[in-house]
């Protein structure tokens, strides 16, 4: 898995000047010099109510390989509702599986008939649906995979987080930075792995892995470890109030490495 970091952003609008200055202090994103490599942007929904607004960053790593994140960030109207769309993917064995997820994740979730009804259900419904996709598709999408962290904004009003692998959402409410994913270890999951016929190697000077291999228990494709790795997301509702500040989600080239 790569090291570079993705962050994307979300935030209801405050009164704090400093406000986006506090993000950036949170996710160590502050402007180092003219030689940073990395890109980013912002924007906002253009609801006239419960607007919402966004930035992002990314930065490439030292992992002597292309950059193998991505990010989704953008507003959408369905039904007469106002949606948020973010995510960050964290690809590892090639930018194929992310590049998928990018660009069918959050189609596939909208398009499940009870999205409305019960989002929940389909979010876990369409991760399902579109990792099978992957795996049918390996030949062309390569034996890589893809962590991902999601969040749908309804409204303004409702904030419906998933996430499989160690990409992290968290929220600022009342001041206080809260992980609102669970990260997908192969320590914490190290029986569920050996029942499915799998091992978990923890060796000296390295992280615990699946089968000596991955470094999450969870993930889309990875088809090679499929049968002992899941897709199944932890799904969080948040109700949005005036106690959440914002919403930062990033890969663990943020969370796990010292800024």
């Amino acid at each position: 898995m790569s090291q570079p970091s993705s962050v994307a952003g979300a935030s209801r609008p405050v009164k704090e000047a400093g406000f986006f200055t506090k993000i950036k202090n949170v996710a160590c994103l502050k402007s180092s010099s003219s030689s940073d490599k990395g890109k980013g942007g912002k924007g906002k929904s253009k609801s006239s109510s419960n607007q919402v607004s966004h930035g992002f960053h990314l930065v490439e790593g030292q992992s002597g390989h292309k950059m193998e994140d991505y990010h989704v960030a953008e507003y959408r109207k369905r039904k007469n509702h106002a949606l948020g769309l973010f995510a960050i993917f964290d690809g590892h064995l090639g930018d194929r599986v992310p590049t998928y997820l990018k660009d069918n994740l959050f189609n596939n979730i909208l398009e499940e008939p009870n999205f409305w009804k019960d989002p929940e259900a389909a979010i876990r419904s369409a991760y399902s649906s579109t990792d099978k996709f992957i795996l049918d598709n390996s030949m062309q999408l390569g034996p890589g995979g893809s962590t991902a962290v999601t969040a749908i904004v309804v409204d303004g009003k409702d904030l419906w987080v998933a996430n499989i692998g160690d990409s992290r959402a968290v929220v600022c409410e009342r001041g206080s930075a809260n992980q609102i994913t669970v990260d997908h270890e192969p320590h914490a999951e190290r029986r569920r792995i050996e029942k499915q016929g799998g091992f978990v190697t923890t060796l000296p000077g390295d992280v615990p892995r699946v089968n000596g291999q991955l470094a999450v228990a969870r993930a889309f494709g990875d088809q090679s470890l499929k049968a002992h790795l899941s897709s199944e997301p932890d799904v969080r509702h948040v109700p949005i109030d005036s106690t959440i500040d914002f919403v930062i989600l990033a890969s663990d080239g943020l969370w796990k490495v010292s800024c």
